[in-house]
């Protein structure tokens, strides 16, 4: 990027975060994804007169898991304030959010990228209810509202001005993601609105201190947006700051259509939301005993699993960040190694055939029906030499599909695809091949050893795929040394 080399950037992201709480953040309506237009509904979301909210206890449940998770200091002595700020799809007329008193302070998220590992700061995680939705393109004279969002729970995540390039917001968003959605907390859907990202870039000289003017690009919809979004804006700015013109302070969107930001207003001074407590609700204390409670609910986190995996079960850094980077792909492989020692084995199933047919039926591994157990199974038949890879891969694994209910050893046995391993019936198979070739022979014993690839899938041809090529490979070095 031009002169970027001459320029720090410099990035903080706020993420909404949508809860997956059954109900609304301060009444019983469903928060269900969907639905028809403004029938999530009640009394409460409408803000009829005498309606009062009530706090939701698993919303802060699953704010204390993330917090815990993500490091930070949990606030235990807690409120929520108003947010004079006028929402057109927020029937109250403003927001009820914890921005002042967030319940998680600090903490960070560590990221990976090609320059390293990178723990990215955090200023807090705080609880808020969502707004509704407008609708332009439904009548083309007037706005509609669909409330059914409107009072939804939702966390926003505020890091500080720590991350220096899109690639590291890439990282941390892709984290967030993962941490969430095993968490089980959110489903991390950035694309049905239910994660969010607003991103505040900035420049400076390399070498200063001081932050420069930022501007904020709001509701990022897609991780590749955000990069994209922080790409355009990063260039525009250095733009700016190249040709002698001063950068303004401004709310932007992206035109993920075109690839460039547009000035939605501009953002000289700090908005004033005249912050106030609550009134309608009471501050509440998170207990000792319930922190515990929470802390003892987490799973072990994919970081640690990630570490276990490359250190006791001596799976790849490649293997183990692969699998960790989802819950449904954990899972699945723990139900693997249940059921078998081969740890590498069973990496190499779920990354290769199992992945490959992913790719090629379009489905995921939440609707994968073949038991963990049969791919168990099939590794044992492989270890022991009974069937080779490339039929197990192709041939029974496919068969396994159709029928999930079959045996791997009743489909070799079935399908003619059991190895022979009796010395006698290989050796004669070895005999032939070598006989077949005198000039490979010959070729090889002068130095071209590469070759016995060649005699061995002569073997290979000769026997049918029948061949143990454990014992066809100790037979070719054997009679060709």
């Amino acid at each position: 990027m031009k002169n970027n080399d001459k320029y720090q950037v410099v990035i903080g992201l706020e993420v909404h975060t949508q809860l997956l709480t059954k109900s609304k953040l301060f009444c019983g309506d469903s928060a269900a994804f969907g639905g028809e237009p403004n029938t999530h509904i009640s009394p409460v979301t409408l803000a009829h007169p005498g309606t009062l909210p009530k706090m939701n206890r698993k919303a802060i449940e699953y704010a204390i898991k993330l917090g815990l998770a993500l490091h930070c200091n949990i606030e235990q002595y807690n409120y929520f304030a108003r947010k004079n700020y006028f929402y057109p799809d927020l029937p109250k007329g403003y927001q009820v959010s914890q921005h002042t008193t967030p319940i998680c302070k600090n903490g960070f998220v560590k990221i990976k990228t090609a320059d390293g590992e990178r723990n990215i700061l955090l200023n807090r995680i705080h609880m808020e209810e969502d707004a509704g939705k407008s609708l332009h393109d439904v009548d083309e004279n007037f706005t509609s509202i669909d409330l059914n969002r409107a009072g939804v729970c939702l966390l926003e995540i505020v890091s500080e001005p720590d991350l220096h390039s899109s690639d590291e917001a890439f990282a941390y968003i892709t984290e967030l993601r993962k941490l969430v959605r095993w968490l089980e907390i959110c489903d991390g859907n950035m694309e049905e609105g239910s994660m969010r990202c607003d991103a505040n870039i900035s420049i400076r000289l390399k070498g200063e201190t001081k932050l420069g003017t930022r501007v904020e690009v709001k509701n990022l919809n897609s991780i590749r947006n955000v990069k994209k979004a922080i790409e355009i804006e990063v260039a525009r700015l250095i733009e700016i700051t190249e040709a002698g013109d001063k950068i303004i302070q401004e709310t932007r969107s992206f035109d993920a259509d075109n690839n460039s930001t547009f000035s939605l207003r501009s953002k000289e001074e700090a908005d004033d939301y005249r912050y106030f407590p609550e009134p309608d609700l009471t501050p509440f204390f998170i207990t000792d005993e319930f922190l515990q409670q929470v802390k003892e609910s987490i799973p072990a986190l994919p970081e640690t699993l990630e570490k276990k995996y490359q250190e006791i079960l001596h799976l790849t850094p490649y293997d183990a960040n692969v699998i960790c980077s989802d819950k449904e792909n954990i899972n699945y492989f723990e139900a693997i190694i249940k059921h078998t020692n081969n740890y590498k084995a069973a990496a190499n199933w779920l990354l290769g055939p199992v992945k490959n047919y992913f790719n090629d039926s379009s489905t995921d591994i939440k609707d994968f029906i073949l038991p963990a157990e049969k791919i168990a199974a099939i590794i044992q038949l492989v270890d022991e030499g009974k069937i080779n890879f490339s039929n197990a891969s192709t041939k029974i694994f496919s068969a396994l599909i159709n029928d999930p209910q079959q045996e791997p050893l009743q489909i070799a046995t079935t399908l003619n695809l059991l190895q022979e391993s009796d010395s006698g019936s290989v050796e004669t198979w070895v005999d032939e091949a070598i006989a077949k070739m005198p000039d490979k022979v010959r070729e090889y014993k002068s130095g071209k050893k590469g070759l016995i690839g060649l005699f061995a899938g002569e073997v290979k041809k000769l026997s049918k795929g029948k061949a143990d090529m454990q014992i066809v490979n100790k037979l070719l070095s054997e009679k060709l040394g």
